[in-house]
């Protein structure tokens, strides 16, 4: 009797071993890429997963975004000035079968292919391109990355390029430039206004020299504004055609 309950035992010991070794549960998100004797048979998931022991073996494959940071990279702009650049990248698997078979390890390959594409692309932009036109910038590096790991059935969903590190002097030499255009835009808005101001004088001109008493009055105007001031002092141009007929003696014509 003892030989036979030893031999259940071990009975049960093989086929919860056997269930234990051929019973697969994947989640939603989960695929397995099922290899037969070493031959790639299919891809199977989610769910309950049936394995032949010791002839077929599982791959899992995690089909979520995939969120990876690239290091800081040194480049050097169009322009002959050197940044670190770093990024974040978004990813996920969109075919399993290849992801496995096609490269060895997809997570390092394609990280590495990041790096080498920012660098490359961010080389041909001058500076005040990588800080101006970051939203190009990435769609440009998105859209090499996802063309060359396609053939892995890998889908590059977004790039964002995160800081852009410059050197103590070229920040200064940034600010210098910033505060020479502030200058500049200054200088000619005040040419502008003073354009304008010129412009709406000589049209104010016309319409006095048109009618000479509209100047008498403008002076008078300007008097009056004067003396309200209290000034003890007052310097004010008097034009000689308001006071030639003052000036027009008697028989003066004649003489």
């Amino acid at each position: 009797m003892t030989v036979g309950y030893v031999a259940y035992l071990v009975l049960a010991l093989l086929v919860i071993m056997f269930l234990s070794a051929a019973i697969r549960i994947l989640r939603e998100y989960e695929r397995g890429v099922v290899f037969t004797l070493g031959r790639f048979t299919g891809v199977k998931g989610p769910g309950l997963i049936i394995l032949v022991p010791f002839i077929q073996q599982m791959v899992r494959v995690d089909l979520r975004v995939v969120v990876q940071d690239v290091p800081p990279q040194d480049v050097i702009s169009r322009d002959n000035v050197s940044v670190k650049v770093n990024a974040v990248l978004y990813f996920r698997i969109v075919d399993a079968e290849r992801a496995i078979i096609q490269v060895e390890d997809f997570m390092t390959a394609t990280n590495q292919l990041a790096q080498t594409t920012l660098r490359s692309v961010l080389g041909k932009h001058e500076l005040d391109e990588m800080l101006a036109e970051r939203d190009r910038l990435n769609s440009d590096i998105q859209e090499i990355l996802d063309q060359r790991t396609d053939a892995w059935g890998i889908k590059v969903s977004n790039v964002e390029i995160k800081h852009v590190d410059l050197n103590e002097s070229m920040i200064r030499a940034i600010a210098k430039q910033a505060e020479a255009e502030r200058l500049r835009r200054a200088k000619v808005i005040n040419a502008d206004g003073e354009q304008q101001a010129a412009a709406k004088l000589v049209e104010a001109g016309r319409m006095l020299s048109a009618e000479p008493q509209a100047m008498q009055l403008r002076y008078f105007e300007a008097l009056h504004d004067i003396a309200g001031e209290r000034s003890s002092t007052v310097v004010f141009p008097l034009p000689v055609d308001l006071l030639r007929q003052f000036l027009k003696q008697p028989g003066g014509e004649g003489g």
